[in-house]
């Protein structure tokens, strides 16, 4: 067999562990792009094409010697140009049924597509290949990489997108797939530093939070020590005045009972006096004088006659004022507080 026939002469020399998609890479026809179809005709140049797609082309390119009559009518004679090398093909009289047919490669595109149809029993219906449907015989088989949209190679023969450019849609898919998973595998990175972020933050609120608790604690523990002191001095303070105020009470209290009774003495002497002042005998008068003797008993209370009670009661609220101040003081200089400031404050 002439291996050279085949177009891309790889084909037949594939090696045993090659795989299928390279297998149909080798198989694809450079007009319509997709896997060749029955009958494939090799041409001089040694590149092979879909008969059908050999007609299109020898039409497109000899459009008078298009026959009249049935659509699938050949034109006989004419000529036209490999779509991969641009060699001119010269056609007989039988047109392009006068090319010969590449058997060899219509043999292992059945064997392809027997593998290929096994394959496609288990795949489920929205995996499987969608037409065109402006031309609902054709399979969507290749990008308009300049309308960007899927379409098929009729379309690019005569159809929309002839004067556009393609590409392979397995090419295509694959391409954008692999940009995909690219942007996809950048998105997860960058979402986990993200959430890296979000629990370094959580973390330091988490601080944030046992910090603050930590100082409100000790804050309360500092106050509520001042407090046990300031209720303990109150105590003390409260304490000493209690007492020097019972003190004091108790000093003018038996003051006020001596000078009770010095006053009642006095009154006692007053009234002797007032009824000796009624004598308006002269000699008895003298006489009831001498006996009481009430000018001596009288000079016995000169304190009692000079004394002035309101100046006493000033003296000693002043001496329990004094007395209570560096009590007072000795409370600030254990607490730690200025006694100015503590005078301010009241």
């Amino acid at each position: 067999i002439d291996f050279t026939i085949l177009n891309f002469r790889p084909v037949v020399i594939l090696p045993l562990g090659a795989t299928m998609e390279n297998l149909e890479k080798q198989l694809i026809c450079p007009v319509c792009l997709e896997m060749f179809s029955k009958p494939v005709v090799i041409l001089p140049c040694q590149h092979n094409l879909c008969r059908k797609c050999a007609n299109d082309i020898f039409q497109s390119a000899n459009p008078l010697w298009h026959s009249r009559g049935s659509s699938s009518a050949t034109a006989s004679g004419g000529r036209f140009r490999c779509p991969s090398c641009r060699h001119e093909v010269v056609l007989d009289r039988h047109g392009v049924y006068g090319l010969q047919r590449n058997l060899l490669v219509e043999n292992i595109i059945d064997i392809y597509r027997q593998q290929e149809s096994s394959r496609l029993v288990s795949m489920k219906p929205e995996q499987q290949q969608l037409m065109c449907e402006e031309h609902e015989d054709e399979k969507i088989n290749i990008y308009c990489l300049s309308c960007q949209t899927p379409t098929c190679s009729m379309c690019k023969v005569f159809g929309q997108h002839r004067d556009c450019d393609v590409a392979p849609l397995g090419t295509v898919y694959m391409r954008q797939k692999t940009e995909l998973s690219d942007g996809i595998a950048i998105l997860v990175a960058s979402n986990d530093n993200v959430q890296a972020v979000i629990s370094q933050m959580e973390a330091i609120c988490h601080t944030i939070e046992e910090n603050g608790q930590r100082q409100r604690e000790h804050l309360s523990g500092h106050f509520e020590r001042l407090v046990a002191i300031l209720e303990e001095r109150k105590q003390e303070l409260v304490g000493l005045i209690t007492k020097e105020q019972d003190e004091k009470l108790k000093h003018v209290q038996s003051l006020i009972r001596q000078h009770s009774d010095h006053l009642e003495v006095g009154v006692t002497l007053v009234e002797s006096g007032i009824q000796s002042m009624e004598e308006p005998h002269m000699p008895l008068f003298i006489q009831v004088g001498k006996n009481c003797s009430f000018t001596k008993r009288f000079l016995v209370f000169p304190d009692l006659i000079k004394y002035d009670s309101t100046v006493f009661l000033t003296v000693h609220l002043l001496i329990l004022q004094i007395k209570s101040e560096p009590q007072v003081s000795l409370f600030y200089a254990r607490t730690g507080v200025k006694e100015d400031r503590a005078s301010g404050s009241r």
